[in-house]
């Protein structure tokens, strides 16, 4: 009686109240009763009398049962609960009934039945009989009554790959153990329920006691994931010693935090709400996850894929080199022979050797108004018999004709500044029928370290950019690993393979492919320049004067924004939510803005935008994307702010595109936006002078104004991809634009950029399928979140979205080979028949 006397001192000591008031301490009965496994003990206390149960059970060391206790209290005891104190071997759990939980803003939950699973401790034999008590008291000098079940649990120790199911509530939490079986090092926890609410929190605890197994207490230890209908966490062996761990289901007092909306609570301050029963059916399964030989064949696949597109460049570029050589050495031979009427040999410059003729200069009803078309270099080679003396004179042609980028002076802003060439712009650029060697009079060497800094400030942002986002993510993702706490993350849990520290190695592994393509696209733009800078050595004529002037610094500044795309995302994806979101989408839209700048800089090489202006303008978009996403969530006022800023760029866009950048930005523009109206539409009624670039800008203002009045009626939760659809939309356009006036012009598309354009578009279609699985979102909840979560597709490693990050980095790349390779059908034209739209 003494072993069990001082724990009751104990035990009174501990009572709500003791301190304060010493009569509680005189207890004058204690009643103490063998009991039984499943059977009801309905009886009662009061301040005077004190019941101990006790129970016996014999435990294994080669197996586990569970015990639970199950109490109502019948009366009402809301100020003087009833505490129920259970004593083990190596443990003490005690909870009073009415059990009160806390929810949000302090709020009391009040419940009369509560469950409790028992703590269960190991043994070093082989078999043992341990005891355990159930002290009930009260301090209610009223008899409390209430009712006792103490039972085994059934299925304590879940079976891998089998499906278990039970009921939870608020004051009954369940747990049960799982033991790794061998030759297995991680498993998958996977808890479904066909009900959203009530709120549940599944956590993953290490065999220790107590367990905690309230909502107030779960989040204390291990891993855990708030959930509606899914859940899963992935569970690594070498993080348990024991080699085993408690799977804990916990229901929420509220449903706030899986997006639910918050209860009635009654006026009176502080009264405990009566919930009833908040109960949840759920199953859960345990199932063996990857092996080491699935990451080992899932890496060697992402290599191989990309890895292939180097080889078949490889591959590519041989045949090339040998066409070229054998086209090389029939024309050599064909020079070497004399011809039939002069008995001399045909002479046939380098320079044109390895390019084929070009014929067609067709531009509709613009063919006859063409005053600049002369006999070119071009023509000279529509038959391989034509006479050496008209070879000659073609060559005399074109080496007499003034180098037009001798026009400009060695800096740009001194060109810009001489009032005689500004004078000159004027008269240039605003005729009526435009080419290329009109908008290519700027010296060579000045344009090109203009477009230069395209790369180089790409490259600063880059690495100014990417070394926080990497401190950051690093610490996202230490402060997982340490809290446990898995809604920081909005993961695809159900496909997310960790690897050392981090949780989703999958969707980091499947950005290489941005990385090692985004390289590969740099390399080949290498190459090209190379063999430019060869021909300008060797004076070339035809890369002097012949087709579109070759620029490489945005080609080299969208090679790097490539990279740079896979390297944030991959950030992105050590912890994606709500709070880094920009790392994934800012080079994205860097990428659509570099893409039509260079589709714009094509036929208007002098009045590009520069690196600094460009970059400025990707700033504020970047920067309205953040403003978006964290304040335009059902903010009127924002979208109205939004959709006026978005229609007045669209039209001072419109009026530079139009006017090429001959136009002033001050107080009397409305003057002459009058006069123009009065003159052109009242006084006379006039077509636009530029027909072609007034149909592309009234179809872009028309498909921004739509877009800019949708987000206005809908306002779309995803700002950030709102955004940047206006911007894939507006390089569309212009693309779809470009194509058309090509071909209306009477130029072609080679075979190479043909095929590219074709692949590229079936990519794209898959990948955008791919894209909208929508397979987690941080707009919602993580518990909501989680709704979306879908198994494996590829490999048993890689999700939908993985295959996204495939897909669109191919997709991109084959993008960036288009914009390469769509104008080598001009190589051979001379640039004063190349026609600007």
């Amino acid at each position: 009686m003494l072993a069990v006397g001082l724990p009751l001192v104990l035990l009174l000591l501990a009572l709500p109240g003791a301190g304060a008031f010493p009569e509680a301490l005189a207890v004058k009965n204690i009643s103490q009763k063998e009991a039984e496994f499943d059977k009801n003990y309905t009886d009662f206390v009061n301040s005077e009398l004190l019941n101990i149960y006790t129970f016996n059970h014999t435990v294994m060391r080669n197996r586990t049962e569970g015990v639970r206790v199950t109490v109502n209290v019948l009366s009402e005891q809301k100020e003087t609960p009833v505490l129920f104190v259970v004593r083990q071997k190596e443990a003490v759990v005690s909870f009073q009934v009415p059990l009160i939980l806390r929810g949000l803003f302090q709020r009391k939950y009040l419940y009369q039945n509560v469950s409790r699973t028992l703590c269960q401790p190991l043994t070093k034999s082989e078999s043992e009989t341990q005891f355990f008590y159930v002290d009930v008291s009260t301090l209610s000098a009223r008899n409390a009554s209430y009712q006792l079940r103490v039972t085994r649990v059934e299925n304590f120790v879940l079976r891998t790959s089998e499906r278990f199911s039970f009921n939870a509530t608020a004051a009954q939490p369940q747990y049960f153990k799982y033991v790794f079986p061998e030759g297995v090092d991680s498993v998958i926890v996977k808890v479904t329920s066909r009900m959203a609410f009530p709120c549940s929190v599944i956590s993953i605890q290490d065999i220790l006691c107590p367990v905690y197994d309230l909502d107030n207490n779960v989040a204390f230890i291990g891993m855990y994931q708030t959930m509606t209908k899914k859940a899963a966490i992935t569970v690594q062996k070498k993080d348990f010693p024991s080699n085993s761990f408690y799977v804990v289901v916990v229901v929420k007092t509220e449903d706030e935090a899986c997006g639910g909306p918050l209860p009635y609570y009654p006026l009176t301050k502080d009264e405990p709400v009566d919930q009833g029963s908040r109960q949840k059916a759920l199953d859960v399964m345990v199932s063996p996850a990857i092996t080491s030989e699935v990451y080992v064949s899932a890496m060697l696949f992402c290599l191989g894929i990309f890895l292939s597109f180097y080889l078949l460049t490889l591959l590519i570029a041989c045949c090339e080199t040998w066409r070229q050589q054998k086209k090389r050495k029939k024309l050599l031979a064909a020079m070497d022979t004399p011809t039939t009427d002069t008995g001399r040999p045909r002479i046939t410059p380098d320079s044109l050797l390895s390019h084929p003729p070009y014929h067609s200069y067709g531009y509709g009803s613009l063919e006859n108004s063409s005053t600049l078309s002369t006999e070119g270099i071009t023509e000279s080679m529509g038959s391989t018999d034509a006479s050496s003396g008209s070879t000659e004179r073609t060559l005399e042609n074109v080496a007499s004709r003034p180098r037009l980028d001798s026009l400009s002076s060695v800096e740009e802003d001194d060109y810009d500044t001489l009032a005689d060439i500004d004078s000159d712009k004027n008269v240039i650029r605003t005729k009526q029928y435009l080419y290329v060697a009109d908008l290519a009079r700027k010296d060579k060497r000045v344009l090109r370290k203009k477009y230069q800094i395209y790369f180089w400030n790409i490259a600063t942002i880059a690495v100014f950019y990417a070394l926080p986002v990497i401190q950051l993510v690093i610490t996202y993702q230490t402060v997982v690993n340490v809290t446990g706490n898995q809604d920081i993350c909005y993961y695809n849990f159900l496909c997310a393979h960790p690897l050392g520290n981090l949780s989703a190695f999958n969707n980091i592994l499947s950005n290489l492919g941005y990385v090692l393509l985004g390289l590969l696209f740099l390399l080949i733009i290498l190459q090209r320049e190379i063999s430019y800078n060869r021909a300008l050595v060797r004076s070339d004529t035809q890369a002097l004067e012949c087709g579109i002037p070759k620029h490489f610094g945005l080609f080299y500044a969208m090679g790097t924004a490539l990279m740079m795309e896979g390297l944030l995302s991959a950030c992105y994806h050590v912890c994606p939510n709500y709070t880094n979101f920009q790392f994934d989408t800012s080079f994205m839209y860097m990428i659509a803005g570099l893409c039509m700048l260079k589709l714009y800089q094509k036929r208007h090489p002098d009045i590009n935008a520069s690196a600094y202006s460009a970059y400025a303008c990707l700033a504020i978009v970047i920067f309205f994307s953040v403003i978006g996403v964290v304040f335009g969530k059902g903010n009127m006022m924002f979208w109205i702010f939004f959709s006026v800023i978005h229609i007045i760029a669209t039209l001072l866009l419109s009026t530079q595109l139009y006017y090429m950048g001959r136009w002033k930005f001050d107080s009397g523009i409305p003057r002459r936006i009058v006069l123009v109206l009065y003159t052109d539409c009242i006084r006379q009624c006039s077509g636009p002078m530029y027909v072609d670039r007034m149909v592309l800008l009234v179809m872009g203002n028309i498909i921004n104004w739509s877009l800019a009045a949708y987000g206005l009626i809908v306002q779309p939760n995803d700002f950030a991809s709102y955004l940047l659809a206006i911007g894939i939309c507006n390089l569309l356009l212009y693309f779809a634009f470009y194509i058309i006036m090509k071909l209306r012009s009477g130029e072609r598309i080679k075979l190479i950029p043909l095929l590219c354009i074709i692949s590229t578009s079936v990519v794209w279609g898959f990948a955008l399928f791919f894209f909208f699985q929508g397979l987690s979102t941080w707009q919602k909840t993580p518990a909501e979140s989680r709704q979306h979560n879908r198994d494996c597709i590829l490999l048993s490693f890689f999700d939908d979205h993985d295959i996204w990050h495939f897909l669109s980095s191919i997709a991109l790349f084959g993008s960036f080979l288009v914009l390469l390779t769509l104008d080598d059908d001009l190589d051979c034209v001379q640039r004063d028949k190349i026609y600007v739209f």
